[in-house]
C-alpha cells in the first residue's frame, strides 16, 4: 500500500512504521497528561511550603542571623581599632625606649670622653712636670755631645 505516490527515497515512510509511532505517540501522549496534574499539584504545595517559609520563621531566623552578623562585625571592627591603638602605643612605647637608650649612651660617651680627656690631662700634666724636672741634664748632655766637653747641667727654673 502506498500513501505517497512519488519517489521520495529514504523519506518515504513504510504504513507499518507510521501505524507504530502514531500508537507510540498516543500512548506516551496519555501518560504525560495524567502525570501532568499530579506534577502540577505537588509543585504548587511546594510553592505554599516555600512562601510560608520564607515569610514566617525562616524570616525570623534570618533576621536574627542578620543582627547576629551585625554584632559580629561591629564587635570585630572595635577589635580592629583596640589592636591598632595598642599597636600604636606599642610604637610609642619603643620609640621613648629607643631614645632613653639613645640618650643613656650619649651620656655614658660624654662621660668616658670627659674622663678619658681628664686622664690624658693628668698624665700630659705629669709628663710635662718630669720632662721639666729632667730639661736641665737633658740639655746639658746635649751640649755636652755637640761641644764634646762635659756641661755640668743647671738647677732651677731655667727660664
Amino acid at each position: 500500500m502506498q500513501l505517497i505516490a512519488m519517489n521520495l527515497g529514504p523519506l518515504k515512510p513504510d504504513p507499518q512504521h507510521l501505524v507504530a509511532a502514531a500508537v507510540l505517540f498516543g500512548s506516551v501522549f496519555f501518560l504525560v497528561r495524567r502525570i501532568l496534574p499530579r506534577l502540577d499539584r505537588v509543585l504548587e504545595i511546594r510553592a505554599g511550603i516555600l512562601e510560608e517559609i520564607t515569610g514566617g520563621a525562616t524570616a525570623e531566623l534570618r533576621t536574627e542571623a542578620e543582627r547576629v552578623r551585625d554584632k559580629r562585625e561591629e564587635l570585630l571592627a572595635e577589635a580592629r581599632h583596640d589592636a591598632a591603638l595598642v599597636r600604636q602605643r606599642a610604637r610609642e612605647e619603643g620609640a621613648a625606649l629607643i631614645a632613653a637608650a639613645r640618650e643613656d649612651g650619649v651620656r655614658e660617651r660624654d662621660g668616658l670622653v670627659a674622663s678619658g680627656q681628664a686622664r690624658i690631662e693628668t698624665e700630659r700634666a705629669s709628663a710635662e712636670a718630669e720632662l721639666r724636672g729632667q730639661v736641665s741634664e737633658l740639655a746639658s748632655e746635649l751640649a755636652s755631645r755637640i761641644v764634646g766637653e762635659p756641661i755640668p747641667a743647671t738647677t732651677g727654673s731655667g727660664r
